[in-house]
């Protein structure tokens, strides 16, 4: 195992975090099993933790911070440590992302990030990142966040039908990725339109994008490839992908039709149906 004063705290957001967390253990004379005892998890892990060989979770940092008496110093670095285990190119618009009051993405493949279900999310990024999964799935849930702030922004999607039927972790993670989305319509500041397959030619066929506004800064907007990522505020390409966005939500179903595509697709191909052995299967 590393030990931990071989690791060079400054080396990145989760060595700073595990350096933190030896320091106050040790000013508070716990045992890494003591520590583990009071925040409900073995030594083992909070030794992994300290050495920077474990990404913590919120809640962890949470339970850290009351049980250390820090004032909130895990729950505040923790962010910065998830934050860390998203892609290095993909890091710069996610916090433009959390920094945006509006928010308006087409996507034509997958659920939108922010709208996933942890399920989901594991199964996406299951397929690239085997090894750090949980890692990653951690970052991308705690990206959610700004959903349930104070002041979220508005969030517009319109999403391809054919991400409604693409079988992403199985029907039952399908069936409640959509449930999920269904359960959206009850926030104010999230809108949901499908793209139907009946409207055949439109303007995101280019592929996925995402337009932020600011209250105080240039609109930017984001597209990406396999492994990059390109934001830009350009007024030209602002204006031209505006409108285009704008033909999108004109093509798409109203946000009702849209709900009553998604309930529909969730029952006649991910409900309940009887398995070969006559048994309902999700």
């Amino acid at each position: 195992m590393v030990n931990i004063r071989d690791l060079d705290p400054s080396a990145s957001p989760l060595d700073y975090y595990g350096s933190e967390l030896r320091r106050l253990r040790e000013d508070a004379r716990l045992k890494q099993g003591q520590l583990g005892d009071i925040v409900y998890c073995t030594a083992s892990l909070i030794g992994q933790v300290e050495t920077a060989k474990k990404v913590p979770t919120r809640d962890f940092s949470e339970r850290l911070d009351a049980a250390l008496v820090t004032g909130g110093v895990f729950s505040r670095l923790v962010g910065l440590v998830l934050r860390s285990q998203l892609p290095t190119w993909f890091q710069a618009y996610a916090e433009m992302e959390a920094r945006a009051a509006y928010i308006s993405t087409y996507q034509c493949q997958l659920v939108y990030g922010l709208l996933q279900t942890e399920a989901y999310a594991r199964a996406v990024l299951g397929v690239e990142n085997p090894d750090t999964l949980d890692a990653v799935v951690a970052a991308r849930m705690d990206r959610q966040r700004i959903l349930a702030r104070d002041n979220p922004p508005v969030v517009w999607v319109v999403l391809d039908e054919a991400a409604l039927h693409r079988e992403i972790g199985g029907r039952e993670v399908m069936r409640n990725q959509l449930a999920h989305l269904l359960g959206l319509r009850d926030r104010q500041w999230v809108n949901l339109q499908v793209l139907p397959f009946s409207a055949g030619q439109h303007a995101g066929m280019m592929g996925s994008f995402n337009l932020l506004r600011f209250d105080d800064d240039p609109d930017l907007h984001y597209s990406e490839s396999y492994d990059s990522g390109h934001m830009t505020a350009n007024p030209q390409v602002i204006r031209e992908r505006s409108v285009g966005y704008a033909r999108l939500q004109a093509e798409a179903l109203s946000p009702g039709k849209s709900a009553a595509l998604i309930a529909r697709v969730m029952e006649e191909r991910y409900g309940n149906h009887p398995g070969p052995d006559g048994r309902a299967v999700a």
